[in-house]
């Protein structure tokens, strides 16, 4: 054997694609201090909005990481990540699955059947409230619903916007993140008008942040258009939301109508 050949290093044996994996990768690198804070920034307490979840303490970049290492997580496995009481298991869960969608959905590799057997799964785990926060929402409702969606029948938006269920709406209004990013507002402009007197906190900003976006990012002219009809009845978060890339005076405009 050349000196050269004894440096080569030995490969290394593929890591397991189970859900069982992901958790000991997340185990090792969690962080009690960072749990705690994250109890608190995320509402965890009785009556709040994500009462009883539970925090390790890993960052987004971190789950970015380990997410790229279980690329291939079966569906089955992606299920019990996502039935898990951890939040990082949920959201490293939906974070592998967009990575997933997005993936078929690449020209060179585009692949219906896995594109729509994503979207199913998706749906099923929104349904079954296990997209239950409103990181885990952001971070894969414009990705699979808003990537499936774009060239099909909306309505399953129009049902969850329907729905008792916070999860549900904000599901409807953040998809729609995916057809504003590609010139469509149509369906973010007729979700918006009938979510806008919603009296959660976190729909006012979600149906506000995709106004603004449609702004931003489509015609300007539509987010006037639509408050001029409907600013005087937006709530404040709401409207805050909506007209934060305006210039000061048609801000001060808007906000002064309520």
């Amino acid at each position: 054997m050349t000196a050269d050949a004894a440096r080569v290093p030995a490969p290394q044996p593929a890591e397991p694609q189970t859900a069982s994996a992901v958790q000991e990768a997340i185990a090792e690198l969690a962080d009690p201090e960072r749990a705690a804070s994250s109890q608190r920034f995320f509402k965890t307490g009785p009556g709040q909005y994500g009462e009883g979840d539970v925090f390790v303490g890993v960052t987004v970049p971190r789950l970015r990481g380990v997410a790229r290492r279980f690329a291939e997580l079966p569906l089955a496995q992606l299920d019990l990540l996502l039935a898990s009481p951890v939040h990082e298991h949920r959201l490293i869960g939906l974070l592998i699955a967009t990575r997933q969608f997005e993936r078929a959905s690449a020209p060179r590799g585009l692949d219906e059947g896995r594109r729509a057997a994503l979207a199913e799964w998706y749906l099923g785990a929104v349904r079954r409230g296990r997209v239950n926060n409103w990181d885990l929402v952001d971070s894969s409702a414009p990705g699979i619903l808003g990537g499936w969606l774009f060239d099909r029948p909306r309505d399953v938006l129009f049902e969850l916007a329907a729905s008792p269920v916070l999860w549900e709406r904000r599901v409807a209004m953040i998809a729609t993140q995916g057809f504003i990013n590609r010139g469509d507002a149509t369906t973010a402009l007729e979700l918006a008008a009938l979510l806008r007197d919603d009296p959660e906190d976190l729909m006012q900003k979600a149906v506000g942040w995709m106004l603004r976006e449609i702004g931003k990012r489509v015609d300007r002219g539509l987010l006037i258009a639509f408050l001029d009809e409907h600013a005087s009845r937006m709530p404040r978060t709401e409207l805050s939301y909506a007209t934060e890339h305006l210039d000061s005076a048609p801000r001060a405009h808007y906000r002064a109508l309520r």
